[in-house]
């Protein structure tokens, strides 16, 4: 089985000292960076937006996976193009023109991923599931890091993993949320994990991220 990508989520990070992490996250492996947007209307909790993903940008040529938990992302989805995403991933619950805003997101030459939150169920994205980069399954209730991974989530991985060979779709199937090296095993099927406290506020961070990267063998 291959190694899962790794997407360290920026949201622990030290904003204090953000290019220094960044710099970091380079030299101990990372794939990917995970950005939560959040806007304290989708989710209880507001993170930042445009101009730190800018000065992100600036910082890194690692892939960035923006994760936009907010109301009416298809408003916003041109902006965060232009600040430097690399992959574009919105909610189902948070918008009802799904496929507009997948062909959109695809006409900024970006990558589309759509996320899913635990109690919705994978069997609404069958129609779309070719259309799609990456599908987020969420492991946590979104809005706060440091949460404990869900455990029904691992079936609805599975569901996912099958749904996804019925179709024919290449999507990758990210799960965000609660990722540790003992979670991870439990979603052998996922080809990213995002890695947010458990990674962030490790004494060793190089250690952790080769767990994760070994968890599915």
């Amino acid at each position: 089985m291959k190694a899962p990508l790794i997407a360290p989520s920026l949201l622990s990070a030290d904003f204090g000292r953000l290019a220094e992490e960044i710099k970091d996250l380079e030299f101990i492996g990372a794939d990917w960076l995970h950005c939560d947007i959040m806007d304290g209307i989708f989710v209880p909790n507001i993170s930042f937006g445009l101009p730190v993903l800018e000065a992100i940008r600036r910082y890194t040529k690692l892939p960035l996976d923006v994760h936009l938990m907010i109301q009416r992302p298809e408003d916003y989805i041109e902006r965060f193009a232009q600040a430097g995403a690399d992959l574009l991933t919105f909610h189902w619950e948070a918008t009802f023109h799904h496929d507009r805003l997948i062909q959109e997101i695809h006409r900024l030459g970006k990558k589309a991923g759509i996320a899913i939150n635990p109690a919705t169920p994978v069997e609404v994205l069958i129609d779309i599931l070719p259309e799609v980069d990456l599908v987020c399954v969420m492991s946590v209730n979104p809005g706060f890091g440091g949460q404990r991974f869900i455990s029904y989530v691992k079936q609805k991985v599975q569901r996912l993993s099958d749904l996804r060979y019925k179709v024919g779709s290449r999507a990758l199937i990210e799960v965000d949320g609660g990722i540790t090296p003992e979670t991870a095993v439990l979603v052998p099927q996922a080809d990213v994990l995002v890695a947010g406290h458990s990674l962030m506020h490790a004494q060793d961070r190089k250690a952790v991220l080769r767990q994760l990267k070994q968890s599915h063998p």
